[in-house]
């Protein structure tokens, strides 16, 4: 019997063994290298197509990495506002031409800067990107980081559709890049004079775009910039100028000079003659230098002083200030409080338990009188019983 049973439970486990192995799956090998995975930068977009609504491209767009490529007659004006880079291009169409010319800045303040560097005050506005103006076949518009101007051999009816379409195309920047010069905000919005705002972030760039006082007297050597812009006052055109510098002791160091430079033109007999010809046209009594923080405004023309003054009274500084909440008290009172609050657990903790034992007491005491006994269970008599029968 015994070798049977051994036999027996031999054939069950081989059986079993067989059964395993055919259901068992087959287990792949797991691979011993860890690969590596890199995202690459996304290919950046091109500044000018070969094609736009029908115009086509002479040659490919020929890309420029220097300022002095770009406008060799202003290139200092360019760096200043942190060129990186542009794009030059020719469109044949119909026996029509377009030229086209895009430069890149490394932000949309220097984009904002170089389009009102070449637009000159008074050109008509056009809806075109986020800013756009005309001089006859001439077309000058911004969009993000980038200023496209472009110039047709003729006009015509589509014209601006068209150069909507490429501004759609053009590579957005993200982030604070995308962001307009703060210093804007700080104009005046009332009587302001449409397409007459120039900003500057260097001499070049200021004196370019019709700057009133010197270059050098404005001190973009320590971080300043400025904002130029007409007012249309009823009894004259007014032009206010606003210097936006690092920390108001700048600014007041500067406003200290730029005071002292006005006053002493007043002051001299025939000294206005070296001034700068939007000094020079201006009305002597309507000349008055403001500061309000790190902003210095100056203003200037031939609107009568009462005006004038009103006009630079208007431009405040406002700080963003966010408020950081104090301690206000002390970590005694803290630790005052903490043990306040255990006591006061504490006390509740023991009514708590002295109203439960009163209540659970008191019903099982009741319930003993109604059973005709003592209320307390002390008073029992409590004896052993054997039940012994002889």
């Amino acid at each position: 019997m015994r070798w049977i049973t051994v036999l027996v439970c031999s054939v069950a486990l081989a059986g079993g063994v067989a059964s395993a192995a055919a259901h068992a799956k087959p287990v792949k090998a797991s691979s011993s290298t860890n690969a590596t995975h890199l995202t690459l930068p996304p290919v950046p977009r091109e500044l000018l197509p070969k094609t736009l609504a029908g115009w086509v491209a002479i040659a490919p767009p020929a890309k420029l990495a220097e300022a002095a490529q770009a406008d060799p007659a202003n290139a200092a004006s360019l760096r200043e506002y942190d060129f990186t880079g542009a794009a030059v291009a020719a469109y044949k169409r119909d026996g029509e031409t377009l030229k086209l010319r895009a430069l890149r800045f490394h932000d949309a303040s220097g984009a904002y800067g170089a389009y009102t560097f070449y637009r000159q005050s008074g050109w008509p506005r056009e809806e075109i990107g986020t800013g756009a103006t005309s001089d006859h076949n001439r077309v000058l518009f911004w969009v993000g980081n980038t200023v496209v101007d472009a110039n047709f051999s003729h006009i015509g009816a589509m014209s601006a559709a068209e150069l909507r379409e490429l501004a759609g195309r053009l590579p957005a920047p993200e982030g604070g890049a995308a962001l307009a010069p703060p210093i804007l905000a700080n104009l005046p919005k009332a009587n302001l004079a449409g397409q007459t705002t120039h900003y500057a972030l260097g001499p070049a760039g200021y004196a370019g775009g019709g700057g009133v006082l010197p270059p050098e007297l404005v001190g973009f050597d320590r971080g300043a910039e400025a904002v130029t812009a007409s007012y249309t006052l009823r009894s004259g055109p007014a032009t206010l100028t606003i210097i936006d510098y690092p920390t108001p002791q700048l600014a007041a160091a500067q406003e200290t000079r730029i005071r002292s430079y006005i006053d002493a033109g007043k002051q001299a007999k025939q000294a206005q003659v070296a001034w700068p010809k939007p000094l020079q046209d201006s009305d002597l009594a309507s000349l008055e230098v403001r500061r309000s923080g790190p902003l210095v405004a100056l203003v200037s023309g031939d609107a009568i002083p009462e005006e004038s003054h009103s006009l630079l009274a208007t431009v405040h500084y406002e700080p963003n200030l966010m408020s950081i909440p104090q301690p206000t008290e002390s970590e005694i009172a803290k630790t005052g409080k903490l043990l306040m609050g255990i006591a006061g657990l504490v006390i509740i903790g023991a009514g708590a338990a002295i109203l439960l034992g009163i209540f659970l007491g008191g019903f099982r005491a009741l319930y003993r009188v109604a059973r005709g006994k003592p209320a307390s269970s002390v008073y029992d008599t409590e004896f052993i019983s054997l039940h012994l029968r002889d």
